[in-house]
């Protein structure tokens, strides 16, 4: 018995077993011109294997250097893109710089940190004002998710200066909204649970209506019968 164990070991497996084959017998061919018509031959099936890869920009270049992979980097042909190396694909990517500075309230967030940052580093105009005014907004709705209490301006315009190391100051004639009292701020994920599992008396009320409904249909029947 021939088994799958005992061959030799799919570089691709998405492409399977067959392709691989082709890219080996094109890799014998000693004609080059000939070469190069079997291989886009073989590129074209590779899109029929696996059209999904149509959605994704530059699909056609993802093809050919999935070609050069399969046959190991020693195929010569000429392809319509750079050739890739190996290097390319084993060395490993380069670390993004990631800041490691303490946050200083939490419940805001880095995002939020590092935005009033850079607003405090723009000349003062109107444009600036507007955005100091539109971070307050974000940042009242961040604190009512994680404190159901009310939260005045003036503490949203302290909590400004503090994050911004006091460059930042709210101007005077900047006020925020009221908010409702009806206004509700969920954390992500409790909003689904309530829908989809009703618990409490309306739970119970829904489950009876159903069961109800279903024995009338069922009664039905029977004196039909």
């Amino acid at each position: 018995m021939d088994y799958n164990t005992q061959r030799e070991k799919l570089i691709m497996p998405e492409y399977g077993r067959h392709i691989q084959k082709m890219i080996e017998h094109v890799k014998r061919i000693p004609d080059r011109e000939k070469r190069n018509g079997q291989i886009r031959a073989v590129v074209s099936v590779m899109s029929t294997l696996n059209p999904q890869l149509k959605e994704q920009p530059d699909y056609k270049h993802k093809l050919w250097d999935h070609v050069q992979i399969i046959a190991g980097f020693d195929i010569d042909i000429d392809s319509p893109y750079p050739v890739p190396t190996k290097d390319d694909l084993v060395s490993p990517p380069q670390r993004l710089p990631m800041s490691r500075g303490p946050l200083k309230a939490a419940h805001y967030g880095r995002n939020i940190q590092n935005m009033i940052g850079v607003i405090a580093a723009m000349p003062d105009d109107p444009a600036r004002d507007q955005m100091i005014k539109s971070m307050a907004m974000y940042m009242r709705q961040q604190y009512l998710i994680w404190n159901k209490d009310t939260v005045s301006e003036e503490t949203i315009f302290n909590d400004i200066e503090k994050l911004s190391g006091g460059r930042l100051t709210v101007p005077p004639h900047i006020h925020l909204e009221t908010i409702s009292d009806k206004e509700t701020f969920n954390r992500p994920g409790l909003m689904v649970q309530t829908v989809m599992q009703p618990s409490g008396q309306a739970g119970r009320n829904q489950f009876r209506k159903q069961g109800k409904g279903s024995g009338k249909k069922h009664n039905k029947r029977k004196n039909n019968k």
